[in-house]
Formats: C-alpha cells, sequence, structure tokens
C-alpha cells in the first residue's frame, strides 16, 4: 500500500484513545508495507475484517472496542479512512455510506 490518507484523523483518534494508539500503529505499519489486490487478500491478513460493498472494508481495533471503516482503491494502492470510532458510534453510522 502506498498511501493512506486523512492520516490526522487517526493521530487525532489516538489522542482521544490513548489505548488505541499500538493497535492502529500496528495497522497503519501493516497496510503501509502490505500490497492487496482485493478485499479477500485484507482477509488473509486481518480474517475479522468486514467486506462491504465498494471495497469498502472495517475493522476491529483493540479486540473490537473501536471500529475503523476504510475504502480501497486497489489499483492505485490508496487507503481512504472514512471513519474511526468506538463500536457504540459505529452502530449509529451507515459505513457503507460515511
Amino acid at each position: 500500500m502506498e498511501r493512506i490518507f486523512a492520516k490526522k484523523t487517526l493521530r487525532e483518534f489516538c489522542s482521544k484513545h490513548p489505548d488505541s494508539e499500538q493497535y492502529l500503529k500496528t495497522w497503519f505499519d501493516t497496510t503501509m508495507n502490505t500490497t492487496w489486490e482485493t478485499p479477500n487478500d485484507v482477509k488473509q491478513t486481518y480474517a475479522n475484517a468486514s467486506i462491504l460493498k465498494d471495497n469498502r472494508l472495517v475493522f476491529n481495533i483493540k479486540g473490537n472496542s473501536y471500529r475503523l471503516v476504510t475504502k480501497f482503491n486497489f489499483e492505485k494502492q490508496w487507503v481512504f479512512i472514512r471513519f474511526i470510532g468506538t463500536h457504540s458510534e459505529y452502530d449509529k453510522i451507515n459505513a457503507n455510506t460515511i
């Protein structure tokens, strides 16, 4: 993966939720150093990731305490952060459209 867009969103989230920082750093480093070509490739690395429509994936962070919604452009190897929040905050959004 070459680019992750909205890294600032992750940094700000970590400052509010310090217990998520190491988990998000691991996700970030893994994502930056892995080439995934399909959502199923991501599932090989993150078995608990949920595949949604339009190349969106939801990652469970810190044992599902937090949810990270992303949109992948596999051709360009870009990841867009669409949402990061607590499980209860996630329940209030539509991950397919956010």
